[in-house]
């Protein structure tokens, strides 16, 4: 994965709500969940677990907001809360979204979120569409900077370790433009299963109690 890497995975809020549900994965992990915002483009919300090596859990509600109608990761996350809740994805982020821009036929959408510290954290992203039609896809994103990236809310202890994924592994080497023989980012263990809807079923994290699986 070369010039990639996974850069968090999103969870969408079951049925008792963003704030329980953050706190509910916080406490598996060991975690404390810091209030990540609103996403005023895709009516939503989130909270945010901080891991280790820049990476994060985003824990994300649908807002009842014209937006949530109208923007794919709004559709995304109230299509998942619908269903119970659960794993909605995993993100990859890249230096460069032309390449994929160019292989998808389509523009980056940009995307903000005002912090509670007074931060606007902006990127752009694109795959939501691909996400949506096929779930084990994760979707792609590029900071426009990384100095108040989500990671940094706190010093993780909590280091992402696996995905298992119900899907096809050719299919994923191939959205994520790697080829058939193209390698997944080192130290993080993939696990493709591939009965069931398509779909990220699993994360492993090592934490300093030992490996938690959600």
């Amino acid at each position: 994965m070369s010039g990639m890497r996974i850069d968090h995975v999103s969870y969408a809020a079951e049925s008792d709500g963003l704030v329980a549900t953050a706190k509910r994965l916080a406490g598996l992990l060991g975690l404390t969940p810091r209030d990540g915002g609103i996403h005023p483009r895709f009516g939503t919300r989130n909270m945010i677990l901080p891991l280790a090596e820049g990476r994060y859990v985003e824990v994300v509600e649908v807002l009842d907001h014209p937006a949530a109608d109208k923007a794919p990761f709004g559709q995304a996350v109230r299509a998942r809360s619908v269903t119970g809740g659960g794993w909605m994805g995993w993100v990859v982020a890249v230096d460069d979204l032309a390449p994929i821009e160019e292989r998808l036929g389509r523009k980056a959408v940009e995307g903000n979120r005002h912090t509670p510290e007074g931060i606007e954290l902006t990127w752009r992203q694109i795959g939501i569409k691909g996400l949506m039609a096929d779930p084990q896809l994760p979707f792609f994103v590029r900071w426009d900077s990384l100095e108040h990236h989500p990671s940094t809310l706190d010093d993780s202890p909590v280091r992402l370790a696996g995905l298992e994924i119900s899907g096809n592994p050719d299919r994923v080497r191939d959205w994520l433009g790697l080829g058939p023989e193209g390698d997944w980012e080192p130290g993080i263990r993939f696990e493709f299963k591939p009965n069931g809807a398509p779909s990220l079923r699993a994360v492993t994290f090592e934490t300093p109690d030992g490996r938690v699986t959600i």
